[in-house]
């Protein structure tokens, strides 16, 4: 018997109990076949409405605002409803009945169908996130390559929006955002590249399964990927601090500029349903997903799994609020001098530690001594190869200190207060 599958309907540790029992019902009175599509749209009705989109508003949206507030010594939404726990809903309402204008020179069909063309990968993506065992939409054996290449569409629907507004302001903006995501893709697919050959599946629930078998997560096999991987998956979802695209705290909202209403709040919902993705992916494949150490016997599954997305998106927020944005010409210099020689590094890592891993029959405890390798060689391979590349921490200036007098210029005897003398 599966692990986790009781003789129970009712028993809500694992949620494919109760969709089974309701599939079976229904499976007896439906003409044959139909059942087949009722279950995806269970899966999209758990997955999407009953998680994401809460998710998106009371963690992106309200959570968000609220932390960052905190960070930044204020309070944040606080007036609509109890602790503001109604302000979401309140934004959703008003960008509802917010007028969406199109300006006369615009490309309008364009226009019109790149926010459809934005929702549409992050609905797809949810698709192969496997939330326990079992409860998952579709099994797809190479789940990993269909996450990244899903991933890679939005960028041709913020392409296309910022082409079709007949705008410069909003052109600069997408070619910004594709010039970034293919910078930043590189070493982003090398980084999960060397993930999938440590354990040798493309399949994120075997990659869950990994990781329960030996008792460990992924992201001490190999914090350098991972590091990579948050990095990289920042900039493609235009997060602070490499938000060069769409700068929120600027007059020109790059690609968005002539966006407005809904138009503009499908843009930004899905940005933060992209980042729970994100967020979904990095749990499964880093985090160990669903497992726990065992105490997912216990605790339902899809509950820890949860836990440690909204973990993970705590990074995004303290990120967010902590860090400068950079520049542009920064951010494709980190991307190309720094994080792909990284991830070539790990990778070429990674493959002489399996390749000695396979000719010792996959011993249990070799994977603990990779662990404490990799450890050590993201450690060392930071700082080693920002020197090299010209990086002298001694040479930048020291962070600002408490002083009593500021010192500047004194004014030489007999001179005016602007230098010149009488």
């Amino acid at each position: 018997m599966p692990f986790l599958i009781t003789d129970h309907w009712y028993d809500f540790r694992d949620l494919a109990n109760v969709s089974n029992q309701v599939l079976s019902w229904l499976g007896d009175f439906l003409p044959h076949g139909l059942v087949y599509i009722i279950a995806p749209i269970i899966g999209f009705v758990f997955a999407f409405l009953l998680f994401t989109l809460p998710t998106q508003l009371y963690l992106g949206v309200l959570g968000e605002r609220r932390l960052i507030g905190r960070v930044q010594s204020r309070l944040g939404p606080n007036r609509t409803g109890k602790f503001g726990v109604l302000q979401p809903i309140a934004d959703a309402l008003k960008l509802l009945t917010k007028e969406a204008f199109t300006p006369k020179k615009a490309d309008r069909a364009i226009m019109y169908v790149a926010p459809i063309l934005f929702v549409a990968p992050a609905v797809m993506l949810f698709a192969v996130i496997p939330f326990s065992r079992g409860m998952i939409i579709a099994d797809v054996g190479a789940s990993l390559l269909y996450f990244i290449a899903v991933s890679s569409l939005p960028v041709l629907a913020t392409f296309m929006s910022g082409w079709s507004h007949n705008n410069k302001y909003s052109l600069f903006g997408a070619i910004r955002i594709v010039a970034m995501t293919v910078s930043f893709e590189v070493p982003l697919v090398l980084a999960l590249l060397g993930m999938a050959l440590m354990m040798g599946t493309i399949n994120l629930q075997d990659m869950v399964e990994f990781q329960r078998h030996f008792h460990i997560w992924m992201v001490v096999v190999e914090p350098l990927a991972f590091g990579i991987y948050f990095i990289c998956v920042s900039a493609e979802l235009n997060r602070t601090p490499t938000d060069i695209a769409e700068a929120e705290s600027e007059i020109v909202a790059g690609y968005l500029t002539e966006y407005s209403g809904m138009k503009w709040g499908l843009f930004y919902g899905m940005d933060i349903a992209y980042a729970i993705a994100a967020s979904c992916f990095a749990a499964t494949v880093f985090f160990g997903g669903w497992s726990l150490f065992g105490l997912d016997h216990w605790v339902p599954p899809w509950i820890i799994f949860i836990g440690k997305v909204y973990a993970f998106y705590s990074l995004f927020i303290w990120t967010r609020a902590t860090l400068p944005r950079l520049r542009s010409d920064q951010l494709m210099e980190f991307a190309w001098k720094y994080l792909l020689p990284l991830a070539l590094v790990n990778i070429f890592a990674v493959a002489t530690e399996r390749m000695i891993w396979s000719r010792l029959d996959f011993g249990r405890g070799w994977i603990y001594v990779f662990a404490v390798i990799n450890i050590a060689l993201f450690v060392a391979a930071i700082p080693v190869w920002a020197r090299l590349i010209g990086y002298r921490p001694e040479h930048t200036p020291t962070k600002p200190r408490m002083v009593r007098e500021a010192g500047g210029y004194v004014p030489l005897p007999g001179a005016s207060a602007t230098g010149e003398r009488r």
